[in-house]
């Protein structure tokens, strides 16, 4: 039996198939699509995701083949200079086209040992105490535990995670309720060639943007633009992708030209759609990335939010694999992630609200703007986009609990160098400090590192600090919450 099948092979699947195997856990990952998506809805990592593919060990990869950016105060159209004192060493983002994420993610999940099983379409599941029986259509071909049959081909496994997007085949199955408010504006993404000049494109778009915000003709590599544009109201049938004309006639509605753009790589389209999932977990089955939540592309945080889903999840479910998890362990998953999910919901809500066109919309970015000239603001909302604000309820303790940690000096290297195996860490300056009963769980360090301004910290293999203190009782309370009983 497949110990997790893991159901979509975009960013958040792979992540989490990487992280499943960092705990050798057998994972198949079945993605419909036969070949690798061209599609580039995502441009990029924001903060967090920069800091964990650094815990890792994957961001000297993606900075090979990425440029940094800073995206402070980068809000409904608002751009601000980035904020003093924000809580983190990777200041930046990453500039890294979706299908480079995938690729980058997908060579390290080879590597560690993940299945990628290509044109594998999900049309049923079922479940029962000990697994999750998955039928595949006409095509599927049989992995490990596969048997073919019946016109396809049935898998078992014992936990299954639908990473398979907004339209998501697993929820339905599930019948999970996606409760939120459809589609209200459109807009057009593509990439294409153009034979106007680059000078005459910027100008042009310079003037557009000054009241059309959800538009953009950006120069990209070989001659190839990545063009966005306001639909003419909303599709009936959004799953199919818009044509070049659709293009040229919106085109020429916003901007009085086409730029003679011809020879497209690839076209979609997407709305200002927002829901998410009531549940994230039904059993055995669980939901993470559009899979759970869907929301406006405003802020660039879908991607980022998908695979820091995985993150969360990884090490839980391989908990469960492995028997060790504590109970509740894996229902943690929703109770954190779904809140965070629904924040990001309203932040993406709040700014299609803020790139509206009409004169209330203006005048409220105006506002917002002057607003987000105070350092604190521009700090909080920052934050709020990188993700790196985000705080778990731990319940009552130290600042730093539920936070995830950043990345410090220490006497042996930096912090996050030493979580690349992907399990928990006591980070100990007392050198009094014991997991005797947890070693094959966490490890622990003792470094007298000056930017730890505490005695000690227990982090959980996603960073996320799960006890600050100096006490051995304490710490002993402590462990089994994340890491089930001890053992010898």
């Amino acid at each position: 039996m497949i110990d997790v099948i893991v159901v979509g092979g975009g960013p958040t699947g792979l992540m989490l198939a990487c992280e499943l195997r960092l705990h050798d856990v057998h994972v198949v990952v079945l993605e419909k699509l036969t070949e690798p998506t061209r599609q580039s809805r995502g441009q990029g990592l924001h903060t967090r995701s920069v800091e964990m593919m650094d815990q890792r060990g994957l961001l000297d990869r993606f900075l090979a083949v990425s440029e940094k950016f800073q995206v402070g105060g980068l809000f409904g159209g608002i751009v601000k200079p980035w904020p003093d004192g924000l809580d983190t060493a990777h200041p930046y983002g990453v500039a890294t086209p979706q299908p480079v994420t995938e690729r980058l993610l997908e060579e390290r999940a080879v590597e560690l040992g993940a299945e990628i099983r290509r044109g594998c379409e999900v049309v049923g599941l079922s479940q029962d105490e000990d697994g999750v029986d998955v039928e595949l259509g006409n095509g599927g071909a049989p992995a490990s535990g596969g048997v073919a049959g019946g016109g396809g081909t049935h898998l078992r496994s014992r936990y299954l995670v639908g990473c398979d997007g907004g339209r998501s085949t697993v929820r339905k199955l599930l019948g999970v309720g996606f409760p939120g408010e459809p589609a209200t504006v459109e807009t057009l993404l593509g990439e294409m060639e153009v034979t106007e000049d680059p000078a005459t494109i910027a100008a042009v778009v310079e003037e557009v943007r000054r009241t059309q915000l959800r538009f953009g003709v950006a120069p990209g590599e070989d001659g190839v633009c990545r063009v966005v544009v306001p639909a003419d109201g909303v599709a009936e049938d959004r799953a199919s992708a818009p044509t070049l004309e659709e293009f040229k006639k919106q085109l020429r509605v916003f901007a009085g030209t086409d730029f003679g753009v011809h020879s497209p790589r690839w076209l979609s389209r997407f709305g200002d759609a927002t829901r998410q999932a009531e549940r994230y977990r039904v059993g055995r089955v669980l939901l993470a990335g559009d899979a759970a939540h869907i929301h406006p592309p405003t802020g660039g945080q879908g991607l980022n939010l998908g695979v820091q889903d995985a993150f969360n999840l990884g090490w839980k479910l391989a908990a469960e694999v492995a028997g060790w998890a504590p109970e509740g362990l894996l229902d943690s998953y929703h109770a954190e992630r779904h809140p965070v999910g629904a924040r990001v919901l309203d932040n993406t809500r709040a700014q299609i609200t803020l790139l509206g066109a009409d004169p209330g919309a203006a005048a409220l970015r105006e506002l917002f703007a002057k607003l987000m000239d105070f350092e604190e603001v521009n700090r909080y909302v920052t934050g709020m986009i990188t993700a790196v604000g985000v705080r778990y309820d731990f319940g009552e303790g130290h600042d730093l609990l539920g936070r995830r940690m950043r990345d410090v000096r220490l006497e042996r290297g930096r912090l996050y160098e030493l979580m690349r195996e992907g399990r928990g860490l006591l980070l100990d300056r007392t050198g009094l400090l014991s997991v005797a009963g947890w070693a094959d769980r966490v490890d622990h360090v003792v470094d007298a590192g000056e930017e730890l301004d505490v005695p000690a910290v227990l982090l959980r293999p996603d960073g996320h600090v799960a006890w600050v203190g100096e006490d051995q009782q304490d710490l002993l309370d402590r462990l089994p919450r994340w890491f089930g009983a001890a053992t010898g």
